[in-house]
């Protein structure tokens, strides 16, 4: 869809193993791709940045990879455009990965981030993105990469003719495209992974029901996956995760309502997600007892998607964990195996990179090193339409009608 511009608890920096928090200078934009092993519960660290004579959020946002909406949840009380010289800026460049199988393309909407898993298991690539306005939404399931489209033409669906009846019949490569120079066009008609001709987009509630990235991610995203890549598309608010430096860590994004009054700036209604307890519980596992629970709350309520460290593991149990790990699970505790957001056993065994223990809303408490929330309706894949095998992998130029998205 063309996407018009829209109007517009404590923190503490890791260390033993994980990067402590840097300033980071004015460079290109940080590298999207991170080394990943069976043990990686997380990828990036925090960072802080000194806002310079001209700075603007969205600018700064762009540069260290960073969804405009995310930059200013992290930085509350920040002027997007006039940020002032020599400001320190919170970068969240620290990722809590989602809980899914590490395969393909994951997206996470509630944290409007992607994921890519490529098959080799040795690395994970992650991207801000644009998703769907309240109203509009991408389905909750499964799907794949059909098609891959340089220089995509757009087509205005009936949707969006019938707000912006003006649009001509179709916009081509240019400028004007708001599907960008690169699409990943899916099984599900209507909806693809796309560039933007607005990138000031990204990390906002802005679509159809597309994923929208930045030029720069877009282009190397297009030439890194393959068609058939699989794409799963999940809701997760929130992930709690035991990191390198011993303690559990809390994350907390705001809710799509949230993230649009944050995005226009105004009073943000408080309130935190539901289970955010039982969650943090799981994940804390036989080191409950040590959660400092005011803080859960705390970062239930800020919402500012940066890591919380919310209890601290006893020392005696460190020295015999790899960076990263958890203290293997209690025998005693059953066993549950049952992804949360519509894969299992079978489609982990297929090497998805995940360890023996992938992490699952179910089975934390016992497999795993962390833990995610679902957002209502997450938990159970939906129905979503796919296209027959036969229009699904031929040449553009052989299909009997013009692809006609975003939705």
């Amino acid at each position: 869809m063309i996407c018009a511009s829209r109007p517009r608890g404590r923190w503490r920096a890791l260390g033993h193993g994980l990067a402590a928090a840097v300033t980071l200078l004015a460079t290109p934009a940080l590298a999207a791709e991170f080394p990943l092993t069976p043990q990686t519960v997380s990828v990036g660290e925090p960072g802080h940045y000194l806002t310079r004579r001209g700075d603007v959020l969205a600018d700064i946002a762009r540069r260290f990879d960073i969804g405009y909406t995310e930059m200013l949840a992290a930085n509350p009380g920040v002027d997007p455009w006039s940020p002032g010289v020599g400001r320190q800026l919170t970068i969240p460049s620290l990722y809590i990965l989602p809980d899914a199988p590490r395969r393909g393309i994951v997206i996470n909407l509630a944290e409007r981030r992607l994921y890519y898993f490529p098959a080799d298991g040795h690395t994970v690539q992650t991207y801000p993105i644009g998703i769907g306005a309240i109203g509009f939404t991408t389905p909750l399931s499964t799907t794949r990469v059909v098609r891959k489209e340089p220089n995509p033409v757009w087509y205005p669906p009936p949707s969006i003719r019938a707000e912006q009846p003006g649009l001509p019949a179709e916009i081509g490569p240019g400028p004007d495209d708001p599907l960008g120079a690169f699409a990943l066009r899916l099984g599900w008609k209507n909806y693809l992974i796309h560039g933007t001709n607005k990138p000031d987009g990204v990390g906002r509630n802005v679509s159809h029901g597309c994923i929208h990235l930045y030029p720069e991610d877009i282009e190397r995203l297009f030439h890194s996956v393959a068609v058939g890549t699989p794409v799963r598309v999940i809701s997760q608010s929130a992930a709690a995760a035991w990191l390198g430096d011993g303690g559990l860590y809390l994350e907390v994004h705001p809710s799509k309502e949230q993230a649009d009054q944050i995005d226009t700036d105004q009073r943000v209604t408080r309130e935190a997600p539901a289970g955010l307890q039982d969650i943090v519980g799981q994940a804390a596992a036989q080191y409950a007892d040590a959660v400092d629970w005011d803080a859960v709350e705390r970062a239930g309520m800020q919402r500012t998607g940066l890591p919380v460290e919310v209890a601290k593991q006893p020392s005696d149990t460190m020295a015999a964990l790899p960076e990263g790990a958890v203290p293997a699970p209690n025998p005693d505790d059953e066993e549950v195996s049952q992804y949360g957001t519509g894969g299992g056993p079978a489609e982990a065994a297929e090497g998805d990179g995940t360890d023996a223990g992938a992490r699952s809303s179910v089975e934390a408490s016992s497999q795993s090193s962390g833990q995610a929330i679902d957002q209502p309706g997450a938990i159970a894949d939906q129905p979503a339409e796919e296209e027959d095998e036969g229009a699904v992998w031929a040449p553009r130029e052989d299909r009997s009608a013009p692809y006609r998205g975003d939705r």
